[in-house]
Order: structure tokens, then sequence, then C-alpha cells
């Protein structure tokens, strides 16, 4: 289905956070060659560390340790980074441009349209509010869930089906926003629309692993969905 002529309205928006909505990487690489050091290996180049972002906190450390990992080596860095993170996560993290103005319009209808807004990310819950909360973001979202509030993380799609349900929301008026193919699969494997993002730091596979919508900046969402409830 193509999303420009959809019919329905988008009422759930379902966001990624890291590389999406915040801006963490330098905080999260620092985070992971601390806990290298901690262990006594070799630190990583950011850039390295940023490609593993996404899969969750466990699988970060796995792969920022590589070949050769005990499971107790990794539940020791597991412990230290989670440990780290949370003392040093707002160190340098910010807001991409135009997040705050084009999560308010959403969220407060500029268009007349009300819309529900998730955060379904694979970092821990905790950390994840807290960082809403401290950027102010976290009264635009009625639901924020964590790598740790389901038994699966994404690309598993149980995030989107408790909040499809929960919100009694259509799968054709949902939308999930990414800048991954990791976010762009959850949402595919839902029977959602999906928007990747081009300005994170993320895995975005625009040949193989297409979205339905493609922004450059998330004001660019916000006057496509706005577009679209002009037309109906």
């Amino acid at each position: 289905m193509n999303f420009s002529k959809t019919k329905r309205p988008v009422r759930l928006l379902i966001f990624d956070l890291d590389g999406t909505l915040i801006d963490s990487k330098i905080d999260l690489a620092r985070s992971v060659n601390a806990t290298l050091h901690y262990l006594g290996r070799a630190s990583l180049e950011d850039e390295t560390i940023y490609s593993y972002v996404g899969q969750g906190a466990e699988a970060l450390i796995q792969r920022a340790i590589g070949d050769g990992f005990s499971p107790e080596e990794v539940a020791r860095g597991l412990h230290y980074f989670i440990g780290y993170y949370r003392q040093h996560k707002l160190d340098h993290t910010t807001l991409y441009p135009g997040v705050r103005e084009a999560l308010e319009r959403l969220a407060n209808g500029a268009d007349s349209q009300r819309r529900t807004m998730a955060v379904l990310s694979n970092k821990p819950v905790h950390p994840s509010r807290d960082i809403l909360e401290e950027l102010g973001l976290l009264p635009l979202f009625r639901y924020v869930y964590g790598g740790n509030s389901f038994e699966n993380k994404k690309p598993d799609p149980v995030g989107v089906y408790t909040l499809l349900k929960d919100t009694g929301t259509h799968p054709r008026e949902a939308m999930v926003v990414g800048d991954s193919d990791i976010d762009i699969l959850t949402g595919a494997k839902a029977g959602i629309w999906t928007c990747g993002v081009t300005y994170g730091f993320g895995t975005l596979q625009l040949d193989s692993n297409p979205p339905d919508l493609v922004v450059h900046s998330l004001p660019e969402l916000a006057d496509a969905l706005e577009a679209g409830a002009s037309r109906r």
C-alpha cells in the first residue's frame, strides 16, 4: 500500500529513541569504552561503537567485547556499563534539531488530528524515561517502553502489538519511526506504516528494506502527516 494514498489518519505514532529523537552517540560510546577499560580490553573507535547501537545494552556490550567473550565477562561488563551510563547519560546527549517542535505539533493536533504518542526503544525503560523527562519530552508520550519491558526486544513486534491493543488502533492507523533497519522491520512485522529518518546513527538500508516514508528531519514527518490529514 502506498502511504501517500492512504485514506486512514495516523492516530498512533511509535518512536525509537536513540538516533531518532535524541543524539546520544557520544555518551554511549564513552560509556562503552569506559566499560572496556574496566574489563581490561582495548577501546574502540566511536564510529565502530555507533554501528553496534540499536539491539539493546547486552548486545552492545557483547559486540564491543568481540569474539571470545564469556557469559561472566558480559555480565560484569553489562553491570558496569549500566551503572556508568546512568551517571553520564546526559553529559552530551541532546535532541536532534526540530524534534521538540515537531513532537508538540503532532501531539497537540496542529492539524486538528490528535495522536497517541509512544516510545519503543531497545534501551532499558528507566534510563529511557529519565532522559525524556530531563529533556522535557516525557509529558508528550502516553507510553514509554524499553528493551526490558517485554520478553523480546525489537524487531520482535510484541511492543507494537501491545500498543495497538491498548489504544484500540487499527494497524493502518499506526506508524513506527526510527533510524535503523530494526525499527523498520519491527513495523513491517506488525503490519503498520514505517518511517525511516536519515539523520540518526542507525543502519537504515533504503534499498533492501525500504520504509513507507523517508524523512530527513522530524518536522518533515509532521509536514507529511499534516498534509495527509488535510486531504481527507
